[in-house]
């Protein structure tokens, strides 16, 4: 306790913590119940849309076919490929690179389609989960996971096939993980690293271990 507080026992902490907050919740201007509908009342603030970025032409080569396109240069490839071409197998989760739903393959190499921008990718060939197979003539990933039950709700299944077909031309390019005992040699996909090749794709109802079954069950007939 200082001196003013001592030559004055009305001021105690307490009393400072309540005039501090006063002093903070009068300088707060709160909306007006129903403001929105009284003329010159006060107006929640919304974002408004930047009129001034103007769509940027792109032709996207997506499972076989171009698609000419206006897009925002900010639309991810995601959006692009859900809301304007009408795929929605890839999946938006998280929408941060954290969960793998909307994994693809771009050029044959898996990424998360949620981090990157759709204008950057014309030229390159995209490949969706739609694009690896339909239910008449279905990917050996697509058929080993009904095989093995690797999903429950389906939400993560197409970034996870996607992600192993991805994982699958690596691991036969030679390319080791983390785990990986031997660098001088061709990895082995045991369950352990399947597990760690696959670990950027989230499963929320934790089918792993029918997933890494099917995925090594294909694995096995590709060697």
């Amino acid at each position: 306790m200082n001196d003013e507080t001592e030559m004055n026992p009305a001021v105690t902490r307490r009393t400072v913590l309540e005039a501090g907050s006063a002093a903070i919740a009068a300088t707060i201007v709160w909306p007006a119940a129903g403001a929105h509908a009284q003329p010159g009342g006060l107006q929640p603030q919304l974002p408004v849309p930047d009129a001034t970025v103007a769509p940027m032409p792109v032709i996207l080569h997506i499972n076989g076919q171009d698609h000419h396109l206006a897009l925002d240069p900010r639309t991810t490839l995601l959006d692009a490929l859900r809301e304007h071409v009408g795929l929605t197998g890839s999946k938006k989760g998280c929408d941060h690179g954290q969960c793998g739903a909307c994994t693809i393959l771009l050029n044959g190499r898996r990424i998360n389609s949620c981090l990157s921008l759709a204008v950057m990718h014309e030229g390159d060939a995209i490949t969706t989960i739609e694009g690896l197979g339909q239910p008449d003539k279905m990917h050996p990933l697509q058929a080993a996971f009904v095989a093995h039950d690797g999903f429950q709700c389906g939400y993560c299944t197409p970034g996870q096939i996607c992600s192993a077909a991805g994982m699958l031309a690596e691991a036969k390019a030679g390319a080791p993980s983390v785990v990986t005992a031997d660098l001088a040699s061709k990895p082995s996909l045991t369950d352990e690293e399947i597990r760690e090749r696959m670990s950027g794709n989230i499963c929320r109802c934790s089918a792993y271990p029918n997933i890494v079954a099917a995925i090594r069950d294909v694995a096995g007939a590709n060697t």
